[in-house]
């Protein structure tokens, strides 16, 4: 049960890493928000790694949607 609880743990952050430059798909929807000029890249970095990691197969889900909703948008300009 312990190596089932690390290695979802270890998948959150590792899903945290990875989709810390396209943030905005997974929290804003599909549009992304002006940077603050006082944010720090490092601690903006760590909270979003601990979000995911615990809330990582939400945040897909949001991704997934956000997605649909741009592959829409693309669709209709092409139209």
């Amino acid at each position: 049960m312990n190596m089932t609880i690390y290695l979802f743990l270890l998948a959150g952050a590792g899903f945290g890493i990875i989709t810390f430059p396209v943030r905005h798909l997974f929290s804003e929807g599909p549009h992304k928000a002006d940077e603050s000029q006082n944010a720090d890249a490092l601690s903006g970095r760590i909270f979003w790694v601990m979000v995911c990691t615990f809330l990582w197969p939400i945040m897909v889900l949001t991704g997934l949607n956000s997605a649909r909703i741009l592959i829409k948008r693309r669709a209709k300009q092409e139209v």
